[in-house]
């Protein structure tokens, strides 16, 4: 790799968690389910805000966004006040992104519960999604098209709330429908639009899909997520991803994170963030700072909180 330009002064990470494996996490403690990157059994420990900081030790992060954790789903507001807790104890995370079923009745009133939490920003709700690109279907209960989803997702502007939206890249054609529809609402495609299938027919349905939701103008993206099971995280292979989010959202609309301790399965803290650093060692200083803590700041309104 050759010589990486100077590591920013300030990041903000856009996207990880935090876990006590007292609190009712299923999926990490007596379930497993299918994962993208596989085995995932390595994290299925306690991960504090301590562990955080070892990770991103010799990065300077001023700031971070605490992304809801599957948290057993009835207890989505004890969630999101254990997070403020630790954040008001420990100072890890900044802001957070909570969990709420937008199709659900007692949305309204929960959404309203988790307004009352001050750091919480957003919301996290995975919709209804197919498993592969030839089984996407428009208009699917549960799914972005759904009217009573929408009618949740309407909701959220009440509050100020941004959206992350966790789907296929396959989905991403009705997330700009639901932005065009719905422009007051932020929302924020995770992990990159999950770029997991690398064949050129794959990659280049990807981009246009990512061009699709892209020319909403409130729509961000994460840069994130874009580990492969059983293969090591390197520039070589997730540059093309980088560069080609970047030039499709702009300078001004994508951001990085770190979607730890999940993406510790594919790479360690320091060769993930390396790897953006190198990815965009011929940007302008001003717009790796951009990438790496203004757009995020911007995104999550960590403007007025002390980072």
């Amino acid at each position: 790799m050759s010589e990486l330009p100077k590591r920013p002064k300030a990041v903000i990470d856009a996207h990880h968690h935090i876990w006590d494996l007292r609190n009712d996490l299923p999926w990490l403690k007596e379930e497993r389910i299918p994962f993208r990157y596989g085995d995932y059994s390595s994290i299925c420990r306690n991960y504090m805000p301590d562990d955080y900081r070892f990770d991103t030790a010799g990065w300077p992060i001023v700031g971070s966004v605490y992304i809801e954790a599957e948290w057993n789903r009835k207890k989505a507001a004890e969630e999101s006040r254990w997070v403020a807790e630790i954040a008001a104890s420990s100072g890890v995370p900044s802001v957070m992104v909570g969990w709420c079923d937008l199709a659900d009745p007692g949305a309204e009133e929960l959404l309203s519960t988790l307004a009352e939490v001050s750091i919480l920003r957003g919301i996290r709700h995975k919709p209804a999604s197919a498993a592969t690109a030839p089984e996407a279907r428009r208009g699917e209960a549960g799914s972005m098209d759904d009217p009573v989803w929408r009618d949740g997702y309407r909701l959220l502007e009440q509050h100020g709330f941004s959206y992350d939206l966790q789907t296929p890249w396959w989905h991403l054609d009705a997330a700009a429908e639901l932005a065009r529809d719905v422009p007051q609402t932020p929302l924020i495609v995770n992990h990159t639009g999950l770029p997991a299938d690398r064949s050129p027919e794959a990659l280049q349905d990807w981009r246009k899909a990512l061009e699709t939701v892209a020319a909403q103008p409130n729509v961000f993206i994460k840069i994130s997520g874009i580990g492969r099971p059983g293969l090591p995280w390197t520039v070589e292979a997730n540059g093309p991803i980088i560069r080609d989010v970047i030039s499709i959202f702009g300078i001004e609309r994508a951001m990085f994170a770190s979607n730890f301790p999940v993406d510790r399965l594919a790479g360690d803290f320091d060769t993930i963030f390396s790897g953006f650093l190198a990815a965009t060692a011929d940007f302008p200083e001003e717009g790796r700072n951009r990438l790496f803590h203004d757009n995020a700041a911007r995104a999550y309104r960590l403007r007025d909180v002390k980072v």
